[in-house]
């Protein structure tokens, strides 16, 4: 089978798949995300909501919406800031897209007492109107095709197994037709085995048609790279550490890096703007999380002070263990929309 139905089947299968099981998250888990490192990332993402509710007239009735909102902490903590906010705090109604239902029944006890709150097993069921989409680590979990380069072109990479049930990567026996009029212009050169990696557009399509019908915007946050290129990021991860991809299926997180660069060219291609991307370091230091941390540790005792210092590395840094750089943020809005906070009229990124 092809890559991408391997994926598909190990994160989504109605009994096997690993995100319909389990609550993968926190120290227990396999992996951390930003917002369990701190309630700041999740204040700041809430206050960014608040600059597109001005910036598109405040209007009265406004959706926020989350793509993947793991055990609802981001929800909280933006909900949190946004209550000094009266009149967007009560135009708001709350939309979660999730479906995995270990991690609904966290979500609904984390935010237990918010109003107007409603679950949705895709973004389709959610009401029209004008928006704020949040979609952190959302991406890098979408199927994706991977295409190796052979002397008669480019071959989709399937995952075989062998008689003693071990699985394998190994090329298709036909080249696809005409990939290569396809390829960004950096991977026509690669050279023979190189991998190639795309996901459909129909999912930020999708997001870019509604934010330029209805008004607001999309803020993704993601690891992945600024330009396309060839490359295999396909991997596992499993208790908090590199896994084999091909090893124990169901059984751990697999992802692979988001291609920005192509997430914007889609999103252009429709009709909406796009804003950044900027590196994750870059835009929370520009949204004002130094001065967020200052605050907390002035208040707080010497061990929470050494913790919220820690957390502000982690989400800012760019060195080992760091997000800082590795994570990449965009948004995408409607196009009337010129300027975003923490990441319009800044320095092009163009580092890897």
């Amino acid at each position: 089978m092809p890559v991408w139905r391997y994926m598909e089947l190990c994160l989504m299968h109605p009994r096997y798949g690993y995100y319909l099981s389990r609550d993968p998250l926190g120290r227990e888990g396999d992996f951390t995300t930003a917002p369990e490192v701190s309630q700041m990332f999740g204040e700041l993402l809430g206050l960014w909501s608040a600059s597109i509710w001005r910036a598109i007239g405040s209007p009265e009735t406004f959706r926020l919406i989350e793509l993947g909102p793991g055990r609802g902490t981001m929800m909280s903590d933006a909900l949190r800031a946004l209550r000094v906010l009266p009149p967007l705090y009560q135009s708001l109604s709350i939309h979660l897209v999730e479906v995995n239902p270990v991690l609904r029944e966290k979500q609904y006890a984390t935010l237990t007492g918010v109003r107007n709150i409603t679950w949705h097993d895709n973004i389709d069921d959610v009401p029209e109107g004008p928006a704020v989409i949040l979609a952190n680590e959302y991406f890098d979990v979408l199927p994706i095709h991977q295409m190796v380069r052979r002397e008669t072109g480019w071959h989709e990479r399937t995952v075989g197994m062998d008689a003693n049930g071990n699985l394998y990567f190994a090329p298709a026996p036909e080249p696809t037709p005409h990939f290569e009029v396809l390829l960004p212009p950096l991977v026509r050169a690669a050279p023979l085995g190189a991998v190639f990696e795309w996901r459909p557009d129909n999912e930020i399509m999708k997001l870019a048609t509604r934010l330029r019908d209805q008004d607001g915007a999309a803020l993704i946050i993601d690891y992945g790279h600024l330009r396309s290129d060839a490359g295999d990021t396909f991997q596992a991860i499993a208790r908090h550490s590199f896994a084999d991809p091909l090893k124990n299926p169901g059984q751990a997180d697999v992802t692979a890096h988001v291609d920005f660069q192509a997430l914007a060219r889609a999103a252009e291609d429709v009709g909406a703007r796009v804003h950044g991307p900027a590196t994750q370091g870059d835009f929370l230091k520009r949204l004002g999380v130094e001065a967020r941390a200052a605050g907390l540790m002035a208040k707080a005792s010497p061990e929470v002070s050494a913790d919220v210092a820690g957390a502000l590395k982690r989400l800012t840094d760019s060195g080992r263990g760091g997000m800082g750089s590795m994570f990449k943020v965009m948004a995408i809005s409607d196009p009337r929309l010129t300027s975003i906070a923490g990441l319009s009229d800044q320095p092009d990124e163009t580092e890897q």
